[in-house]
């Protein structure tokens, strides 16, 4: 009967820092790994486990068992993705070792949340906690703490959003506007765990780098992008100078602010699909015509949006004498819905003919390619 001295690393420390490839099976290279992670990081737990993990091996091995001892990694961000890989490792090991039990290693109560993914594969004999014995005094505290902090995990979930607080609140007490910095706090706050809870940090990382790259390379896209961005603000501060605050309605503001913007954001979506298919013909040397029916449901948005809110706003205004539907079936509101439709329609059927047309210019290429390859 064979045992298995299994170690659990389930933010896979040794994979990040230590550039060790997992699992790791055998004595030998569970030394050496040992060995790379505490030439990194001397004082991470996950050093402790390990060699404490080897010493449960020497031990049992002088007893004469027959054992081997073996450490699975999974990834930084813990939870299905992390277990997922400790699933297929832990399957892996079974199958290279022979092992008909397990002595489960661990250096803290997270790693032991896969316990019941190892019990699903193998029977666990016995389960051993490490624990980083650490001095009472204040400083050795303080050490350790300043310690904790240069974790990427406790940097990432705990000490950014502390961080985006205390600019974000500082800004609005440099701008002598510190009524409305709790709003621009919860604002701030709510983004940041909207981002945690979808998931969405991978996306804006590609997204700065995608800006990086722009800049470095000279992407026409990164230009119009910050163009846009400018045209919307400069709607954004004109729409507002026209709210007619004069008004005791708060609906009749909305539509108004909501009525200026229409354009603007018309206007910057027309610059940034621009920059995209130059990008896309210039720099990625890609055929645009996926981008043509999108200036066309642009600006159809525009005119039918534009006469849906310039309506709505005419009929709030003039309810004092009651609900009136007359002004939507007035020239102004038909004359811009038709536009739109039709605007709509053109970039459709257009788009349409166009994505044929490419579909028989691909397939005569490739049935010409083929003509080509049979005769030689």
């Amino acid at each position: 009967m064979k045992t298995l001295v299994l170690n659990v690393d389930r933010d896979d420390d040794f994979g990040r820092k230590a550039k060790v490839i997992s699992p790791i099976i055998g004595l030998e290279q569970n030394l050496e790994a040992a060995k790379k992670l505490g030439l990194v990081d001397p004082e991470d737990s996950d050093l402790n486990a390990i060699y404490y993990a080897i010493s449960i091996f020497k031990k049992l091995k002088k007893e004469g068992r027959d054992v081997e001892v073996a450490t699975i990694c999974g990834n930084i961000s813990v939870g299905i993705k992390s277990d997922g890989i400790l699933s297929n490792q832990i399957e892996e090991v079974i199958k290279k070792t022979q092992a008909n039990d397990v002595i489960l290693i661990s250096d803290g109560a997270e790693d032991e949340y896969v316990l019941p993914i190892i019990q699903s594969r193998i029977k666990i004999s016995s389960i051993s906690r490490v624990a980083v014995k650490q001095s009472r005094e204040l400083e050795d505290v303080y050490y350790r703490f300043l310690k904790i902090l240069e974790d990427e995990k406790v940097l990432k979930q705990f000490i950014l959003p502390i961080a985006l607080v205390l600019i974000v609140w500082a800004f609005f007490v440099i701008l002598d506007m510190t009524s409305s910095g709790f709003g621009a706090i919860l604002l701030t706050l709510g983004l940041y765990l909207l981002i945690r809870v979808f998931k969405w940090e991978k996306n804006l990382a590609y997204m700065v780098e995608d800006i990086k790259s722009g800049f470095l390379t000279g992407k026409l896209s990164i230009y119009t992008f910050i163009l846009a961005g400018v045209v919307l603000i400069a709607f954004v501060i004109l729409s507002y100078q026209n709210i007619p605050f004069e008004s005791d309605k708060q609906f009749i503001q909305l539509l108004s602010f909501i009525r200026d913007m229409i354009w603007g954001i018309v206007i910057a979506g027309l610059l940034v699909i621009f920059g995209r298919s130059v990008d896309t013909y210039v720099k990625d040397r890609k055929e645009v015509w996926t981008y043509w029916p999108i200036p066309f449901s642009l600006f159809a948005f525009g005119f039918i949006s534009y006469a849906i809110f310039r309506t709505l706003f005419k009929i709030v205004k003039e309810s004092d004498s009651g609900f009136n539907i007359t002004p939507f079936f007035e020239l102004n509101f038909i004359a811009y819905t038709i536009s739109g439709i039709l605007i709509g329609l053109i970039g459709a059927i257009t788009y349409h003919y166009i994505k044929e047309i490419h579909n028989n210019d691909k397939n005569k290429k490739s049935t010409k390619s083929n003509k080509i390859a049979e005769e030689n």
